[in-house]
């Protein structure tokens, strides 16, 4: 399954190393990438696709706790559901 990833927060040394790292400990694999900086608000954006069998809402649940763990704000969605929202 292929989902969106959003993390949002102020700007600071080593957001995207924490995200990725997180990530890849949850077999999460980046397929593409995009983050901006403006006046020091940190904006990322991720398709990323899951193992087989991921239990989604247990995936949601520590995402968000790792974010308020790092001061940031991380939410994940599926792509289709992404993707029909988009398309409103």
């Amino acid at each position: 399954m292929q989902t969106i990833i959003t993390v949002v927060g102020q700007d600071k040394v080593g957001i995207v190393a924490a995200v990725s790292t997180k990530l890849a400990a949850l077999h999460i694999n980046i397929l593409d990438i995009s983050q901006t900086i403006m006046e020091g608000s940190f904006t990322m954006m991720l398709l990323g696709k899951l193992p087989e069998q991921t239990d989604f809402k247990q995936l949601q649940q520590e995402l968000t706790e790792f974010g308020q763990s790092q001061d940031l704000t991380i939410r994940i969605q599926r792509q289709e559901i992404f993707d029909a929202m988009q398309s409103l």
